[in-house]
């Protein structure tokens, strides 16, 4: 059984020429940036700081759920407008067990309870908080706790066949009612101000330069897995029955294939890397807060992947590095026209780049080919 998934995975890969480069930049930027935040002197151009080791591993955590966006957009034709609830929801998970880890060393000095319980005179840790304290129960919170959100609400969803405009509708209103819920100071979840002040991570100090290289790897090393499930599930004979839904859900239907299954397996698979995101972004950027589950963000995912290309995976990721960049270029020099660049960006794809930026330069290539052998 291993042995034929390890053949399919390897010929899923060989006949994907865009990601093996995609791989090989990711091999070579988990080498590089370290060995140049580390080895190199802070006085020197080649220093990269840790500020843009951070904002490059955010980019690559935003990758994440990008891909899990394309997995059931771009081959499934599940339009999402509410996968930010799962990211959030997996850095939530991460956050609770940092602020666990903080201990005593909070601003009012209690071993048990985070500094905002203590501060809205919170007696006891909620039932929820308990086991936050493990590590290997906060990943596997990182994992059920999306996943299971998913399983029900799609479950729902699917079985009764809401589909289109109608399901991407709900999936906004969902993220946004878990917005108004984290937003309550009596949910146990840090109200508005969230989680931060993080201090340790298995024991090791998060503002160390061998923790930030390390959750640095990490994050690229996921994000190289995701790609890789993503691209072993799409070539995979299920990955061939969700393009078929994709394409003509009443003909799958028709022919036996149990449509809402096959759905609801690959939504709960795109939470779950959507989660597993939200969960490596959190201890690097030091804050989560119910922001994070605003419906505009939802939103910039599918632009991400709208512009990188959907339905590609590769062109997903390319769309995350590329809007993000953007977006964190035009903050700083064009503060208060920044929004409209992006709303042009997003319109010009949309335009005139049907299949995005990596369908674009797939298609002028092939054109060019076409003129080279005639």
């Amino acid at each position: 059984m291993a042995e034929n998934i390890w053949r399919d995975l390897a010929a899923a890969l060989r006949d994907d020429r865009a990601g093996q480069r995609l791989l090989y930049t990711l091999l070579a930027v988990s080498v590089l940036v370290p060995l140049l935040n580390l080895g190199v002197g802070q006085t020197s151009w080649l220093h990269v700081t840790n500020y843009s080791m951070t904002l490059i591993a955010k980019y690559m955590s935003y990758a994440m759920l990008a891909l899990a966006v394309d997995l059931i957009w771009g081959y499934c034709g599940i339009l999402s407008l509410g996968h930010g609830a799962f990211f959030s929801l997996g850095g939530y998970a991460m956050g609770m067990y940092l602020m666990r880890q903080i201990g005593d060393r909070g601003v009012y000095g209690n071993p048990l309870l985070p500094d905002f319980m203590v501060f809205l005179n919170w007696k006891e840790l909620p039932w929820f908080w308990h086991g936050f304290q493990s590590f290997p129960y906060a990943i596997s919170m990182v994992v059920l706790v999306p996943a299971t959100l998913a399983l029900v609400f799609g479950f729902l969803a699917f079985r009764s066949r809401v589909s289109g405009v109608y399901l991407s509708i709900i999936t906004q209103a969902l993220t946004y009612a878990l917005m108004l819920a984290f937003f309550r100071n009596d949910m146990g979840f840090g109200g508005n101000n969230g989680f931060t002040d993080f201090k340790d991570i298995l024991g090791f100090n998060l503002q160390a330069p061998g923790t930030r290289v390390s959750l640095f790897l990490c994050t690229a090393l996921a994000l190289a897995g995701s790609y890789v499930s993503c691209r072993y599930v799409v070539a995979s004979r299920a990955g061939r029955v969700i393009e078929a839904i994709r394409d003509a859900e009443s003909r799958a239907r028709f022919l036996g294939y149990r449509v809402e299954s096959y759905k609801l397996w690959v939504f709960v698979l795109s939470a779950i890397l959507a989660g597993v995101a939200g969960a490596l972004y959190v201890p690097q950027v030091g804050i989560i807060n119910p922001s994070e589950f605003s419906p505009v963000n939802s939103i910039e995912i599918v632009i991400w992947v709208a512009i990188g290309g959907r339905g590609t995976l590769y062109g997903a990721v390319v769309g995350a590095f590329l809007v993000n960049f953007a977006k964190t270029y035009l903050t700083g020099a064009f503060p208060s026209i920044w929004l409209y660049g992006l709303g042009a960006l997003f319109i010009v794809v949309t335009l005139f780049l049907q299949y995005g930026v990596v369908g674009a330069i797939g298609q002028w290539r092939r054109s060019r080919l076409r003129r080279a052998t005639t």
